[in-house]
């Protein structure tokens, strides 16, 4: 088992703000991970591919699954302080796909922070796109399923609060230097 208490894991609905803060962290000199699975997304979408969660969402999540596993044992020696926009846990049950082997070994033995930041959804701020189709309750609907897997994956979810991308990220540099 590889526990990474330096490793800090960005969820939420698609639309929620985890990416603007991910790229403020990093303007500020903060090593982060950008998220795989709209990177996954918008691949298959030019490829004409259906690993997408429309169409075929476990082809999605054992894509995304991948490269998150990949990302994980390849920054494994990593000692600074790292923020991932999602990670494996995003894909152990997300979009409604039965967890496999695989992924529960790795949501198992490759652990990050026991404190996770979660992004509830913000109606003023969200938005869909081509590759983010989810509507209003269904964003809601993610919040709640996120919570209750994050929990379940023996983590602790920190809600991030609304508010302006300045605030949001200032509250998780506190947690995280309290780590």
């Amino acid at each position: 088992m590889i526990e990474k208490p330096n490793f800090f894991v960005f969820t939420g609905g698609p639309g929620v703000g985890k990416t603007t803060v991910i790229r403020r962290l990093q303007a500020l000199g903060e090593l982060t991970v950008e998220e795989t699975h709209r990177a996954v997304i918008r691949e298959q979408v030019a490829a004409g591919g259906s690993a997408v969660p429309w169409i075929d969402p476990e082809a999605y999540a054992r894509l995304a699954a991948e490269r998150d596993i990949a990302i994980f044992d390849r920054m494994a020696g990593e000692t600074r302080r790292v923020f991932f926009d999602r990670a494996i846990m995003d894909s152990y049950g997300g979009e409604g796909v039965e967890p496999w082997p695989e992924i529960v070994e790795a949501v198992r033995t490759r652990r990050y922070n026991r404190e996770v930041f979660v992004f509830p959804p913000w109606r003023e701020i969200y938005e869909t796109d081509a590759e983010r189709r989810q509507d209003w309750p269904e964003a809601e609907r993610t919040f709640e399923r996120i919570l209750l897997n994050v929990a379940g994956l023996g983590y602790e979810a920190t809600v991030v609060p609304k508010g302006n991308v300045a605030e949001r990220t200032d509250f998780v540099l506190e947690h995280a230097l309290q780590a």
